[in-house]
């Protein structure tokens, strides 16, 4: 899926933000947005509940790269916000294992945009639920 736009993914929330995947790896996902304009607040900036959803949905996805057989869901999401992208930019979101547990997960996360400015970063952890990712047909 490398290089490629990600729009069916069992994520419906990141199919409708629509994703161009970067790098995958275990522990690991990057991929790329462009900021459209149902993203944006107002001021035709990123708005903060979808850089949230950005930060949480690249989260859940690298947390599939870690081949659990249950369903892992975030109990806290808590998100910086550091600096604006405007729209028709197009951002990076990064997600990376800190620490995996038998039923917890951390991640850290990142926005970046341009030459690495930082946009926002999150913290995050997941839980295993018990539903198996089998019983949801993946």
């Amino acid at each position: 899926m490398i290089g490629k736009e990600l729009t069916n993914t069992p994520s419906p929330a990141g199919n409708w933000a629509s994703r161009d995947a970067l790098e995958m790896e275990y522990g690991y996902a990057k991929v790329e947005y462009k900021v459209r304009e149902e993203f944006c607040n107002p001021g035709r900036i990123l708005h903060g509940g979808v850089s949230s959803l950005m930060l949480d949905d690249v989260i859940g996805m690298a947390n599939f790269t870690m081949g659990s057989e249950y369903l892992m869901s975030s109990i806290n999401l808590n998100v910086d916000f550091l600096a604006s992208a405007k729209f028709g930019e197009k951002v990076q979101v990064e997600a990376k294992l800190i620490r995996s547990g038998a039923n917890l997960n951390h991640w850290e996360a990142v926005i970046k945009k341009d030459a690495g400015k930082i946009v926002a970063k999150a913290s995050s952890n997941m839980i295993k639920t018990h539903v198996k990712l089998s019983d949801l047909g993946f």
